[in-house]
């Protein structure tokens, strides 16, 4: 018996040991100890809008080049999967797809097997198991696809079996995910038929669908789009060469550290006036927080003003990927804050709604969710030498990090998550006086 239990003990032990190194290996700490954003940044690729290339790519059967990929995980994943994928004929074969915690690909996907000849198994991590697809999986059933749950009814994984798919007119649900939209408007153009795609229940993230449609008119695509309803009409799909802008989303961690400084003098290269991206609207948010956006030709100047705000009220719907930016932003500036339209923030990476709830709590502010749509931040006292849990998810571990400017120090739980979307953020912001201690 003894035997036993010290076997198992060594056993205990040796977890807690492998634990403790993963721990040292993923968390960093970094501190900046002044108030200044002085430099030049080439921000990365947009992943939205590389994501969207790539699976038009593929069913055009690589007609065209895509230039400046993103090198998100994301991209790289669904690029990779991609340059794999072949239709097959063999109906006893099923082959499996992992897309890990990556919801673009699960929903693109989804989409694309559909009408990809095969049989299909496609899943992903145990948090994208918690992630529906119920209002995308019915519309495309309606379409005549052929899908099966094959565990929980309504969430991956999903068993697809690709073929021609011919209906006419259906509707979709629009309150979870864009995604789902998107998802059945890059197929469209590659259909047997004319697509009228009805809207249904009140519509989230409407810039990417507005993304998706432009890049379909890019593509020459002419489509209607009239209050719910979207028709594209059968045509023929025009290929060319597509260059990938900088992405706006990545963008908005530097407005936030423009908005903790007190010296901003900060060039972010590849973004532009005229673009594809909704949430280049932070260049009219951030005024209100002394951040003024200048147009160069090769991407924008931010420098700072006296602007000031005693509060802030704004509603999320269309633009949820920069809630977690201005809630921190808000916190840390002490103003306070009633952030609507969050209601899609609980099936994200993480629940993120939740966890900003939390790490702004732990920081010292009074946040609280409300009806799960909404995050009010009612005062803050922010508190030093904190860690910063990321939940496994890149965009909480970006909108917390400016926060060392307010703090001298801060302590992120994975540094690896901010791969998801911007691999070079730590390395990026060492070029502008942040330094690593890990």
């Amino acid at each position: 018996m003894n035997f036993i239990l010290n076997f198992v003990n060594k056993i205990l032990y040796t977890i807690i040991f492998i634990n403790n190194i993963y721990d040292s290996l993923t968390k960093i700490k970094y501190n900046k100890t002044d108030k200044s954003l002085i430099g030049k940044i080439n921000l990365p690729s947009s992943k939205s809008i590389t994501n969207r290339a790539l699976i038009l790519n593929f069913l055009s059967k690589k007609s065209f080049n895509v230039y400046n990929l993103s090198s998100a995980d994301d991209s790289i994943l669904l690029n990779n999967i991609l340059n794999k994928l072949s239709p097959s004929t063999e109906n006893n074969i099923i082959k499996e797809i992992f897309v890990d915690n990556a919801g673009t690909a699960m929903r693109f996907l989804t989409a694309l097997l559909s009408v990809t000849k095969g049989n299909w198994l496609l899943t992903g991590s145990e948090r994208m198991k918690e992630r529906p697809v119920t209002g995308l999986v019915n519309a495309l059933l309606d379409l005549g696809a052929d899908i099966n749950y094959t565990e929980k009814p309504g969430y991956p994984p999903l068993l697809i079996k690709g073929k021609n798919i011919n209906n006419k007119s259906i509707e979709i649900e629009s309150g979870i995910s864009s995604q789902f939209i998107s998802a059945i408007l890059l197929i469209a153009p590659f259909l047997a038929n004319n697509l009228t795609l009805t809207l249904k229940d009140k519509v989230v993230s409407k810039p990417y669908i507005i993304m998706t449609l432009n890049m379909l008119g890019y593509f020459g695509i002419n489509f209607s789009y009239n209050e719910n309803t979207i028709l594209i009409k059968k045509q023929n799909f025009q290929p060319k060469d597509i260059t990938i802008e900088s992405d706006w989303s990545a963008a908005s961690y530097w407005y936030l550290m423009a908005a903790f400084s007190d010296k901003v003098d900060l060039h972010l290269k590849g973004l532009y006036n005229n673009n594809w991206q909704g949430d280049s609207i932070i260049t009219d948010i951030f005024r209100k927080f002394g951040v003024q956006t200048e147009y160069l030709k090769d991407g924008v100047r931010l420098y700072k003003t006296k602007e000031t705000i005693n509060s802030f009220v704004f509603d999320f719907t269309d633009y949820p990927d920069i809630a977690p930016t201005l809630a921190v932003c808000c916190a840390g500036l002490g103003i306070k804050a009633e952030l609507n339209g969050l209601q899609n923030l609980t099936v994200k990476e993480s629940n993120r709604l939740e966890a900003l709830e939390t790490e702004l709590n732990k920081l010292g502010c009074n946040a609280k969710v409300i009806d799960n749509n909404t995050l009010k931040i009612e005062s803050s006292l922010l508190k030093a030498n904190m860690q910063i849990n990321t939940y496994n998810d890149h965009r909480m571990a970006m909108s917390f990090a400016p926060l060392a400017i307010l703090l001298n120090t801060l302590e992120i739980d994975d540094l690896h998550v901010v791969k998801k979307s911007y691999p070079g953020f730590w390395e990026d912001i060492e070029k502008i006086g942040f330094s690593i201690n890990n």
